[in-house]
């Protein structure tokens, strides 16, 4: 038997272009919150276009409601209130583009990966974060 999790999770997410001869358009995407191996949230982010050389950030707001968690991950959790650190995974995937004049197209796909580690609850502020970007 598990615990079922409630959770109330707020991030800005930095989306940057430093090219600064191309704008980039982010095709829709989609954010998922993992705690342990299980999924707890996931949101959708509008497409956008980065324009040359610029950042956008981004207001991810994603709610975990009565996700039931196994047995280890709810004994994990607690020990980890426990010592005032909670730990999640943050997972992006969308698909960037590049036009480079009217001739040339460049796509690929990208995914996000970050861990982050929130205080303790209520008030759960992030207190560290490490991240990964691969095509």
């Amino acid at each position: 038997m598990g615990y079922l999790l409630n959770a109330d999770l707020t991030v800005l997410v930095n989306f940057t272009n430093p090219n600064k001869k191309v704008s980039v358009y982010f095709s829709p995407m989609y954010i998922d919150a993992y705690y342990g191996g299980t999924l707890i949230a996931t949101t959708y982010i509008e497409p956008f276009t980065a324009r040359k050389h610029h950042s956008m950030l981004a207001n991810v707001h994603m709610v975990a409601s009565q996700v039931r968690l196994g047995l280890l991950e709810s004994q994990r959790l607690k020990k980890q209130l426990e010592s005032s650190r909670a730990g999640f995974e943050i997972k992006g995937y969308f698909r960037a583009r590049a036009n480079f004049g009217s001739l040339l197209r460049y796509s690929y796909k990208l995914h996000g990966d970050c861990t982050v580690v929130f205080s303790r609850p209520p008030v759960g502020v992030m207190v560290g974060r490490k991240c990964k970007t691969r095509h």
